[in-house]
């Protein structure tokens, strides 16, 4: 459904599509207990289908605002994403104030948690950089208790934001005293993982304070971090081991 908040009476459409067997939460969590690594080549491939549904769904105006691995579908035999679950979806107009409180905790941009009912499609960008984080992780990156807990644990990663960067999230926002703490290496956040080249340069870009300077999904896909997936057209050979989604290689 897509649902406008302050709208009493709720229009709800029930989408009908194929059936997948399985979502991104379930195969992490299974990788994690078992101590695997997902594929690097392959989380580069969810990463890049997840970004291609999200600009197609901001290309029409609508934000998810739910950006997260039980919402996205999984067929492990095609290696084949989809999003799902828009019961949150909205179409925002610039000037209308819309719910702070929207999208699951761990997931949820830093301008939802200062109280921002003005926000745009930014959310879902931070959101995708939670979950693109993940693939790598395979636990959540910034695993918070309660809202306020969430943005300690945004905090010991990022750092202290500035009062330049609470403004950009939140103009209203009034208590902008924060104890100041530096950023943590990724390297560190990361340790005992594979980290493929450009990854770590594509977070910096997707987990940014300001919400106006986080890359759009379109500038996102267009990022050298996904310059193999691009490529796989003209050295399909090199990739006969995995099931490539059809649409990728056409």
């Amino acid at each position: 459904s897509i649902k406008d908040d302050k709208n009493e009476k709720e229009e709800y459409l029930n989408c009908v599509t194929e059936y997948l067997p399985q979502n991104l939460s379930r195969i992490l969590i299974t990788n994690y207990q078992s101590g695997k690594q997902l594929d690097p080549f392959i989380a580069k491939l969810y990463a890049y289908q997840m970004l291609l549904s999200l600009k197609y769904l901001h290309s029409l105006g609508i934000t998810h605002r739910d950006i997260k691995p039980p919402n996205i579908l999984v067929d492990q035999k095609t290696n084949t994403i989809k999003l799902c679950d828009f019961g949150s979806a909205k179409k925002l107009v610039k000037g209308q104030k819309s719910c702070s409180y929207i999208c699951s905790r761990y997931y949820r941009a830093p301008e939802l948690i200062f109280g921002s009912t003005n926000y745009d499609n930014q959310i879902d960008i931070w959101s995708m950089g939670c979950v693109i984080a993940e693939l790598v992780l395979e636990r959540p990156l910034f695993p918070g208790s309660s809202p306020s807990d969430q943005l300690v644990e945004i905090i010991k990663i990022l750092g202290t934001p500035t009062k330049e960067d609470i403004l950009s999230m939140n103009p209203q926002f009034q208590d902008q005293k924060f104890p100041s703490i530096k950023p943590t290496p990724w390297e560190k956040v990361f340790r005992n993982r594979k980290i493929p080249d450009h990854f770590i340069d594509l977070l910096n870009k997707l987990l940014v304070f300001k919400p106006a300077e986080r890359l759009s999904a379109e500038k996102a896909l267009e990022h050298p971090y996904f310059d193999e997936i691009k490529n796989i057209k003209n050295n399909k050979g090199q990739y006969e081991e995995y099931n490539i989604p059809k649409d990728l290689i056409i």
